[in-house]
Formats: C-alpha cells, structure tokens, sequence
C-alpha cells in the first residue's frame, strides 16, 4: 500500500556545485550522501539529487536524467503487491531492484512519466 511521499529529486550534472546551492542558498540540510545520491532536508520534505553521470544500479539510463525533470518516489509497504496494481492497469515497469537502501520499483503512469516505489529499509 502508497503510505506516502519518499523523496522528489532532480538530475545533476555537477555534484559539488549542486550541493552547495541546495545546502548554501536554499537552506537545506544534507541527510545522507552516496556517490549515487545526495538526500537533502527541506523542512520535512526529501528532496534527492541524481548525479547524471552516476546511472542508478537497475533503472534504464533513458528513463530519468534533466530531459526527464524530477521524479516522484512514493513509499509502498508492500511493492510486490503495489506492483500487482500497476501492472493491471497497464503501466510499463522500467526496473524492480531490493538496494541496500530500499526495494524500489520504477514504472511510468499511462503518459509516460516516471515514478518509483520505495520501501525504505
């Protein structure tokens, strides 16, 4: 089941800089840093950064990136079964990947836009 909103994140091309903006200029605090992945506080609300040149282990290159604008990760509590539900509606799964940070679960809705599913560990 969708128990809520995961993160909302935004392709980068330049990591460093990318940082220092989110965190000097906007104000937000850093959660957690990966080569992959850089987790940011904005008052309550997750807000990631994708380094473009770092592909996510197990999501198609060509489904995310700054062609594709942000990506809305929703928190599931059971992805198989959220999975189920996706697929009888029709959508395509682009990926299904258990990370150590989390099962996620990438799709597109009906028009093609990309959303995931997380199941945080």
């Amino acid at each position: 089941m969708i128990t809520g909103v995961q993160d909302i994140y935004y392709s980068i091309t330049d990591k460093m800089r990318a940082k220092r903006f989110y965190t000097e200029v906007l104000g937000m605090k850093i959660r957690f840093e990966h080569e992959h992945w850089i987790s940011l506080d904005c008052d309550g609300v997750n807000v990631g950064l994708h380094p473009e040149d770092k592909p996510i282990p197990h999501i198609p290159r060509d489904s995310h990136g700054a062609h594709a604008g942000a990506t809305l990760t929703l928190k599931s509590d059971n992805v198989p079964e959220d999975r189920k539900r996706i697929e009888s509606f029709g959508c395509k799964i682009l990926g299904d990947a258990d990370q150590p940070w989390g099962h996620m679960l990438i799709f597109e809705d009906p028009d093609g836009n990309v959303l995931k599913l997380m199941n945080p560990k």
